[in-house]
């Protein structure tokens, strides 16, 4: 009798054991699932406000009648924004699907759990109903050899008692968790069902959109002499500021060598000489690559940095030697961190283009219809430098901005925060 007692305790210990270890795991789990489900869900709301500035950016474009490159650019980037979204949405119906799985067989693990434990009590029970009487017991109990055998059979019912206890807590946890489980499973197909019809829905918008980019597209490439009568002025005016950055550089290299000079340093015609405050402002502003703010307050990237296919005419190339942001009309450019303004320059296409020094860097805002600020002058980050100008055919505002090291151009998607 004590062996079967003993059995039995070691059975309840087992128990409790495996039910602390799948709860921690559970729990665990949970928090895992739940922190990956609330970052796709930050994204897909970041996506949704996206699109919606960009639904923005198009009525804007379509107060004027006349289809233009940049009505379809936006659009194109809002098809992007949405394809985006599709899949976000997919990735969290397929995390839906695993968690539902994974419920589904914990909860049917815990219910094959749950009736064991029972069949257990029941069993003990049945054998508490067959030698219930109070008076068999202190027979027994007095029926023992010794003092120290009395003890142990007299511990043997109050152990027997205390099981009895636990086991029917075991249940009553083991309930509470599967009832627990089953509820968190009916919110998880409610949610999956939610998101399919969302899904379904993108993927219906995704579709007008595509259609209304095919039509944009067939009825711009009719007029491919103007599109690229537009290009060539582009380029043209993308080669004069590059021009125009590169003597601001040589210049810069002929003080700093003059100055070199004077203090006996060593000079190059083709290094730039830096101070130790302009050295630890270049620092600084590298280690906040990827964290720097926006050079405007909101928009969209509607031509990023490098070469591409032109989004109309076929087998055309463009480049860019930085990103060009689609915003709203009466935006303001920002410094996107401090420095010095080297240069205020027009450039036709470009309107005014203001470029601050940052030690080794440049970084330069274009399509300027008002400056804020003067040459010399010392900014801080984020301060307004201007407004960005609104092309009155187009309705389109665009701030191209560009950042160099040195010599180098750089792509400045990877400097500002994303």
């Amino acid at each position: 009798m004590n062996y079967s007692l003993h059995r039995k305790f070691a059975l309840s210990t087992c128990y409790t054991i495996f039910f602390i270890i799948t709860f921690c795991l559970s729990s665990l789990v949970y928090a895992q699932s739940k922190n990956e489900k609330e970052k796709l869900q930050q994204k897909k709301s970041k996506i949704e406000k996206e699109i919606k500035y960009t639904n923005k950016l198009l009525e804007e474009t379509k107060k004027n009648k006349k289809l233009s490159l940049n009505r379809l650019v936006i659009l194109n980037n809002k098809i992007s924004k949405r394809q985006e979204l599709i899949s976000t949405i997919g990735t969290e119906l397929q995390g839906i699907d695993s968690q539902i799985e994974l419920n589904s067989l914990s909860i049917k693990r815990s219910s094959q759990e749950l009736k064991d434990l029972k069949d257990e009590y029941a069993k003990m029970i049945y054998y508490a109903y067959k030698n219930r009487n109070y008076y068999n017991r202190i027979i027994f109990v007095f029926a023992s050899k010794s003092f120290n055998q009395a003890f142990q059979r007299i511990k043997y019912f109050q152990q027997y008692s205390s099981y009895r206890k636990t086991q029917a807590k075991l249940i009553q946890s083991a309930q509470q968790q599967l009832n627990s489980k089953i509820s968190i499973l009916n919110d998880q197909k409610k949610q999956k069902l939610s998101l399919l019809q969302t899904h379904e829905r993108e993927k219906i918008q995704l579709s007008t959109e595509k259609e209304e980019q095919n039509q944009s597209i067939k009825q711009l490439s009719q007029k491919e002499r103007k599109l690229l009568s537009t290009l060539r002025e582009n380029e043209k005016a993308a080669r004069q500021l590059q021009a125009a950055i590169q003597n601001l550089i040589a210049e810069e290299i002929r003080k700093s060598n003059v100055k070199a000079k004077k203090t006996g340093k060593k000079t190059s015609p083709t290094t730039l000489t830096y101070t130790h405050d302009e050295i630890a402002l270049s620092n600084t502003f590298s280690a906040n690559k990827g964290r720097l703010p926006w050079p405007s307050e909101k928009g969209i990237i509607s031509s990023s940095y490098g070469e591409h296919n032109h989004p109309v005419l076929k087998g055309i190339k463009t480049k860019n030697n930085g990103i060009n942001i689609t915003t709203n009309a009466g935006a303001h450019a920002r410094a996107i961190f401090e420095g010095t303004v080297t240069s205020i320059l027009s450039i036709p296409n470009f309107n005014h283009v203001v470029i601050l020094k940052h030690g080794e860097f440049l970084t330069v805002y274009s399509n300027l219809s008002e400056v804020y600020v003067k040459k010399g002058e010392k900014v801080s980050t984020k301060q307004a430098l201007g407004v960005v100008n609104t092309d009155n055919d187009t309705s389109k505002t665009e701030l191209h901005f560009e950042i160099w090291k040195g010599k180098t151009t750089q792509d400045p998607a990877q400097w500002i925060s994303r």
